[in-house]
């Protein structure tokens, strides 16, 4: 049973959501964050309000807070200014000591708060704080513990106001680090990056499932492919797909039926063409026999050409990774085994130039290996048929054929090159039409087939067959793509 695959509106849909819930939870989580912080820092504030008024006028702290007078012997240190060695705060060695000026106007009236903030982790830059004129001493012993509040640390405050005794405050359940709120800003950042890299997983998975079948398929001459492709992805990718599977399928067919006509139509001229090849045996005017007979061989020899190409056309075989050079050196070799005018131009290797070394100022040079830089994933076969044609077709319009490699990266290029061939450069393109031949046809074989099958196996293997004039004559260009 297979499922159905959500179409791309629905995936938008879901995608939209997902962004948008996602997006309110990590705000969400922001502002809750933020608000429990600022609620913290102000009850902190507000403690300090407390705390100066107790220790001013001896009021009854709020819950949270204990104020308890130090011994006579832990007051004695405090006089001295050695907080740091009280009795039950050894484990809280930073200092911090500031005093408060409880009236602006008159410093030295003794109304001033003396305070020590004995903390376990740090000392507290209380020149961050800011304090106006006008600002009270309750505002500034406020801001003092909204900034104790700030930092991660269980501060006890050892505390003096005027000429009194010294007392011990202990408001870390209100501005110690325990008594923080969970910062959830980090969490909420990891919510919308996950939630963003999971809907553009999604989009990208969704987008390389088109990239994918489109590559497949824009490769499929080149490299070869299945009878029919299967995709996972939306539901309109799986639609393109069996519509080109059918589409594949059909031509596939009109190739086959094609073929199998074309064969039948061969085989069924062969019983008549040997009638007739036998009945002109008996004539007895040479000239006419010779003529009959010839006109046979092309009736069946233009059949045999138009089976190739249709043959061509189904790339039948199967794409795999070749020596062209080995390939070229073979065909050549071919045909001056026949004494033909066929040569293969040498090939410079390509220079590779290096580094400089520490010891040697010049650059050290070096070639690529001949078979390494002329692998290709091709048909063997049919780069051989393509071959041939233009030699043939140089060797039929010109007197000689000289045959050339050349290679970059990401091509090959065979070029065929005649000499005094007649046709220019338009003409020559013009016979790579189905059954157009050149003038000499009287004079040479063929049945105007050989270029477009070139034409055809060149963009099979992701190339071209193009032409140019050369230093002779005429230049063909067959070039692969060699991945």
């Amino acid at each position: 049973m297979t499922t159905r695959a959500p179409r791309l509106r629905s995936l938008g849909w879901i995608w939209t959501g997902a962004a948008f819930a996602s997006g309110l939870l990590s705000a969400g989580l922001w502002f809750s964050s933020a608000r429990a912080w600022d609620n913290f820092l102000t009850r902190a504030y507000v403690a300090g309000f407390s705390v100066y008024e107790e220790l001013r006028v001896s009021k009854i702290p709020p819950p949270g807070i204990t104020i308890t007078p130090l011994s006579p012997e832990a007051a004695q240190l405090a006089d001295a200014g050695r907080f740091e060695q009280l009795p039950g705060l050894s484990d809280r060695s930073f200092v911090t000591n500031l005093s408060i000026l409880t009236d602006n106007t008159a410093p030295l009236a003794g109304r001033e708060l003396t305070l020590a903030v004995m903390s376990d982790r740090l000392v507290y830059p209380v020149s961050d704080l800011l304090s106006r004129v006008d600002q009270t001493g309750a505002e500034k012993m406020g801001n003092l513990t909204r900034l104790l509040a700030t930092y991660c640390s269980e501060p006890i405050l050892v505390a003096r106001f005027g000429h009194r005794s010294w007392q011990q405050v202990d408001g870390t359940d209100i501005w110690g680090c325990k008594a923080a709120p969970g910062d959830l800003r980090l969490p909420a950042i990891l919510a919308a990056i996950v939630a963003l890299a999971v809907i553009l997983t999604s989009i990208g998975n969704v987008s390389d499932s088109f990239t994918r079948f489109s590559n497949a398929l824009r490769g499929r001459k080149r490299q070869g492919g299945p009878s029919s492709y299967d995709a996972d992805g939306p539901a309109e990718l799986r639609d393109i797909v069996s519509a080109v599977n059918d589409h594949l399928d059909a031509e596939r067919m009109q190739l086959e039926k094609r073929a199998t006509v074309l064969s039948g139509v061969s085989h069924d001229l062969g019983t008549p063409a040997t009638r007739v090849r036998l009945r002109a045996a008996l004539i007895a005017d040479d000239e006419l026999r010779e003529k009959l007979e010839a006109d046979v061989d092309q009736m069946t020899g233009m059949i045999e050409s138009v089976l190739t190409y249709t043959r061509s056309e189904l790339s039948v075989e199967d794409p795999r990774q070749i020596s062209l050079t080995a390939l070229v050196e073979s065909v050549v070799a071919d045909y001056q085994d026949m004494d033909l005018p066929v040569t293969l131009k040498k090939i410079a290797p390509v220079a590779v130039e290096g580094a400089p070394s520490v010891f040697m100022s010049r650059r050290g040079h070096g070639s690529l290996p001949e078979t390494r830089r002329m692998l290709v994933m091709g048909r063997p076969i049919s780069l051989k048929r393509a071959l041939t044609n233009l030699i043939d077709n140089a060797l039929k319009y010109g007197r000689h054929a000289e045959v050339q490699l050349e290679t970059d990266a990401r091509t090959a290029t065979i070029t065929v090159e005649d000499k005094g061939a007649d046709l220019s450069v338009t003409d020559i393109e013009n016979l790579m039409a189905p059954f157009r031949r050149g003038s000499n046809t009287g004079s040479s074989d063929g049945f105007g087939l050989g270029l477009t099958i070139v034409a055809t196996i060149a963009e099979q293997h992701g190339g071209s067959l193009s032409f140019e004039a050369g230093d002779q004559g005429l230049r063909a260009r067959l070039q692969i793509t060699r991945q």
